[in-house]
C-alpha cells in the first residue's frame, strides 16, 4: 500500500518511555519545549488497570484525558465526582491550583491519552475549572472527534481561549485523510495508539511524531485500522517554568501556584481525596 507522495515533513519521532501500563511520550523538559503549548503526553493501556491515580495537585496547566476504551471514577477539589466510560473526556484547567484523583472501573481493559497544556499568563493563575464529558457531547467531523478547539468549522464542547485544536481520529484500512490546520497554527504533532499511520515515506506505529513548523496541510493514510490523536496550535511564546506537577510562565507565577496547592492540601476537600 503506497503512502501519499507529498506531505508535511516529520522532524522528530519517539516511542517514549514505558513504565508498566503508561508510556510517557512527551514531557515539559523534552518535546514539550518543541511543541508548546502541548507539554506532556501519556499513552495508557492495560488489560486490567488495577492501580488507581492517587490524589495529586496541578497548577498553571490544563489537563485533558480522553478514554478510548474503558473508564474510571474521578474526584477533584472543586467538588466534582463521578465516573467516565468509553469515549469520555476529563478536562481540568488547574489555573492557580487544584487536586484530583481517579480509580479504574472494575478492572476492565483501558486505553487512552492524557495531555497537558501550558496556559498563558492570563489563565495560569485563574480559578480552577473541571468538566467531565460523556462521548455524546463531542462532535465528529468525518473520522475526527473534536476534543479541543475548532476543526472544519466545528468547535469542541470546551471553551478554551487559545489558538489550539486537538482531535481523536479513527481511519479504516487504506483510508486517506488530510488535516488543514487553522491559520497561524505553526506547531503540529500526532500520536498513534493503534494500527500504522503512513505520512509520506514514514510509517508511524505506537509513537509520537512532530511535524515541521508551518500551517500547510498534513496528509496521512491508514495501514490497517488506525487510531491516533493530533494536535496543532500557535506556539506558546512563554518560557516553561517547571515545578512538581506544575508548569508556569514565570518563577513568581509558579510560587503563587505552589502556595495555593499547599493551602488546598489543608482543606477538608483535599483531605478527603488523600484518604479516599
Amino acid at each position: 500500500m503506497a503512502t501519499l507522495a507529498t506531505t508535511r515533513a516529520i522532524i522528530h519521532r519517539t516511542r517514549g518511555t514505558r513504565h508498566g501500563p503508561i508510556t510517557r511520550l512527551m514531557s515539559p523538559g523534552d518535546l514539550g519545549q518543541l511543541v508548546k503549548p502541548f507539554v506532556f503526553l501519556d499513552l495508557f493501556e492495560a488489560d486490567r488497570f488495577t492501580a488507581g491515580v492517587s490524589a495529586h495537585p496541578h497548577s498553571g496547566i490544563a489537563t485533558h484525558t480522553t478514554f478510548l476504551r474503558g473508564g474510571m471514577t474521578y474526584a477533584d477539589s472543586t467538588g466534582e465526582a463521578g465516573a467516565l466510560h468509553d469515549g469520555a473526556v476529563e478536562w481540568m484547567r488547574a489555573g492557580r491550583g487544584v487536586w484530583h484523583t481517579g480509580q479504574p472501573l472494575g478492572g476492565q481493559p483501558i486505553l487512552g491519552f492524557q495531555l497537558w497544556l501550558a496556559l498563558p499568563p492570563e489563565l495560569e493563575l485563574s480559578a480552577p475549572e473541571s468538566r467531565y464529558l460523556d462521548p455524546d457531547t463531542l462532535t465528529t467531523v468525518g473520522p475526527a472527534r473534536v476534543l479541543l478547539g475548532t476543526h472544519d468549522g466545528v468547535s469542541g464542547p470546551i471553551d478554551l481561549p487559545m489558538p489550539l485544536t486537538y482531535l481523536h481520529v479513527r481511519l479504516s484500512d487504506g483510508e486517506r485523510w488530510t488535516y488543514t490546520p487553522p491559520a497561524g497554527h505553526d506547531v503540529a504533532w500526532a500520536a498513534v495508539s493503534g494500527g500504522r499511520l503512513g505520512v509520506g515515506d514514514t510509517i508511524a506505529e505506537r509513537e509520537m511524531i512532530v511535524f515541521a513548523d508551518g500551517d500547510t496541510p498534513i496528509d496521512v493514510v491508514a495501514h490497517g485500522a488506525t487510531e491516533f490523536v493530533l494536535g496543532s496550535a500557535a506556539r506558546h511564546p512563554h518560557p516553561l517554568v517547571l515545578g512538581s506537577h506544575s508548569v508556569h510562565t514565570s518563577a513568581a507565577a509558579l510560587a503563587e501556584g505552589q502556595r495555593t496547592i499547599a493551602a488546598l492540601a489543608r482543606t477538608p476537600a483535599v483531605a478527603a481525596l488523600l484518604h479516599a
